[in-house]
């Protein structure tokens, strides 16, 4: 479970990064933030308008009651009827610049991180990682939600707070000008003394909700990691169904889900204990509110010091002022969640942000024109060494295979010619990856049709489709032909042989000059893979393979053997290899 532990966790820090967020997108879009902001602006001030019209509309109206004036009540109907027009449009206009804002700068945000995520293999450094990458699905697809439409919500909202702030005060102060309270007979003149009563009672408010909330920006951040804990648990349970079934894995299983919502359950329970213990200040601060302006001005009232509708006017532009003090009062259990999704998002966008770790002394060039490893040592993260190889070479047309035991090093070699792994040394001169393709053990197959999965990663349009069927013919696939239109989860619905198969189709219709396999054909019988290897010297004689794999007979296949042997890889003195016996398997080297 991760918590947050950089500047967000505190609310200057949230602050800060959720202003950093919403430049970057104001420098992306200038117009479009410039009028949505500009219209709730504008929409503030007219509920301001409206809020005064209402504060009027009471001094009016209970003058007339005061005054048993009959006459009156047709024109306040009237304006009362005009009054909750206006504020239901405002209302209205208000909700729709908040959704509007909150929707086109989460839209910038989503689509900047999954940007990011996918340059430069960022999204299989996450993989490897662990602090402030965990489950960077639900940081792009719940927090970023969260994060700006409370962001938006927050900050039109302490801006209303304030513009009603200023303008009630005035308001409020005007009307209790002449404020006194009755004491031991004499009369005690506070000017201003409602606005003083709404200044105290607000702060008072405050400070007790900020000493009964002060445990849930923490509480909000644990629970967020514990419902991506357990939703992860869900989804892997879903992607493995098969096998946990196969193994009758379900017993595990459902200890392993019930204790990942055991950890959300206590979450949830933390908070629900922190809500209960606001909503005892919440049910009744409101309500606190509407009488006490009323007791307070009681005496001037009797005295006949003001009349019923100034009374009146005086108790809601009390309420007023105490709403727009007590925002932090209403607004702090929301805080504390924001402030817990803006640290989530901050964390997932300094992990892409930050440079990929290099512990050792790699020399790296990318546009060589062949394969050359030189004294290359490869490393696990926790710094225990994998593999050390001293010169290899990868010539155009070049057929190389390496062999070696399991958990030796060899897949991790081919992350690092791909640039995939930074616990590496030594240097690396490699093609371009534009003309190179990884063929790993399971195939990638997209979501969507049968042709867009064989043409991956280009667009299907950019084959035509009878290239399409001949490659899925040519590779033995002929039953596939009829299905090309049709969409589906072709992980599932196709073999394991069958996936490689279409991996292989792929090399027919993209012809890189550079072939990476990782155990590329472990799911084929001897004929089918003979009959790919085959298909790859008939249509692509000049491209060079490299290739990982076990299995007996892959040596006949290739020009050169790569034998790997404790950790070091044997080469001879030209770093060729060893060329394959006729007839029978190569000799293994020690290292």
């Amino acid at each position: 479970m991760a918590v947050a532990s950089d500047p967000s966790a505190e609310p200057r820090g949230a602050v800060r990064d959720a202003w950093r967020l919403a430049r970057g997108w104001a420098r992306a879009e200038p117009w479009t933030v410039a009028w949505l902001v500009g219209a709730a602006l504008a929409l503030i001030l007219l509920q301001l308008a409206v809020d005064w019209g209402i504060a009027l509309w009471h001094r009016t109206t209970f003058d007339a009651l005061e005054q048993r004036q009959a006459g009156a009540f047709g024109p306040q109907a009237l304006a009362f009827a005009g009054l909750m027009t206006a504020m239901m449009l405002t209302s209205v206009g208000r909700l729709w610049t908040r959704q509007a804002i909150g929707f086109r700068w989460r839209r910038w945000l989503v689509l900047r991180l999954q940007g990011a995520m996918l340059e430069e293999g960022r999204h299989h450094r996450l993989a490897m990682e662990a602090a402030g990458t965990d489950n960077p699905d639900q940081r792009i697809g719940e927090n970023t939600r969260w994060a700006t439409a409370m962001a938006v919500d927050l900050a039109l909202g302490l801006i209303y707070a304030v513009v009603l702030l200023v303008s009630f005060a005035g308001m409020l102060w005007h009307l209790s000008a002449d404020f006194f309270l009755p004491v031991g007979g004499e009369r005690l003149h506070i000017p201003g003394g409602l606005l003083w009563a709404a200044l105290l009672y607000a702060l008072g408010c405050a400070a007790v909700t900020w000493w009964l909330g002060r445990r849930l920006p923490a509480i909000h951040m644990d629970r967020n990691a514990a419902e991506a804990n357990h939703r992860f648990a869900l989804v892997r349970l879903r992607e493995n169904s098969e096998s946990i079934a196969l193994i009758r894995g379900e017993a595990d299983e459902r200890r392993g889900l019930a204790g990942a919502y055991a950890m959300l359950e206590g979450a949830m329970l933390r908070l629900f204990r922190a809500e209960r213990d606001l909503m005892w200040l919440g049910c009744c601060y409101m309500p606190i509110a509407a009488v006490v302006p009323l007791l307070l001005g009681a005496p001037q009232y009797l005295a006949g010091a003001i009349s019923l509708g100034v009374l009146m006017q005086g108790a809601q532009a009390f309420q007023e002022v105490t709403r727009a003090l007590t925002w932090l009062t209403e607004t702090w259990p929301r805080l504390a969640d924001w402030r817990c999704h803006v640290g989530r998002v901050v964390e997932l966008e300094q992990a892409l942000a930050a440079p990929a770790p290099v512990p050792g002394a790699m020399r790296r060039e990318d546009r060589a024109p062949a394969l050359a490893l030189r004294d290359v040592a490869l490393a696990a993260p926790c710094g225990r060494p994998l593999l050390r190889t001293g010169a290899l070479t990868l010539q155009p047309g070049e057929r190389l295979l390496i062999r070696g035991e399991s958990g030796s090093g060899k897949s991790t070699l081919f992350r690092a010619i791909a640039g995939l792994w930074p616990w590496a040394e030594g240097e690396f001169r490699v093609p371009c990856r534009d003309a190179t393709m990884f063929l790993p053990q399971r195939p990638y197959l997209p979501l969507g049709t049968l042709a867009a999965a064989l043409a991956y990663p280009d667009a299907p349009d950019g084959f035509d489709p009878a290239t399409l069927r001949r490659a899925l013919l040519r590779c033995r696939l002929p039953h596939l032909v009829p299905r090309l239109g049709e969409a589906g989860r072709w992980d599932r619905v196709l073999s394991l042989g069958e996936q490689q198969r279409v991996a292989f189709a792929r090399l027919i219709l993209h012809r890189p000059r550079w072939i990476f396999m990782d155990e590329a054909t472990s799911a084929l019988d001897e004929a089918n893979e003979a009959a790919m290897f085959a298909l790859l010297a008939a249509d692509l004689p000049e491209a060079a393979v490299l290739s990982i794999g076990h299995r007996p007979g892959l040596d006949r296949h290739h020009d050169r053997v790569f034998v790997l042997e404790a950790g070091v890889l044997a080469l001879d003195a030209a770093g060729r290899g060893i060329a394959p016996p006729t007839g029978r398997r190569p000799a293994l080297l020690s290292g």
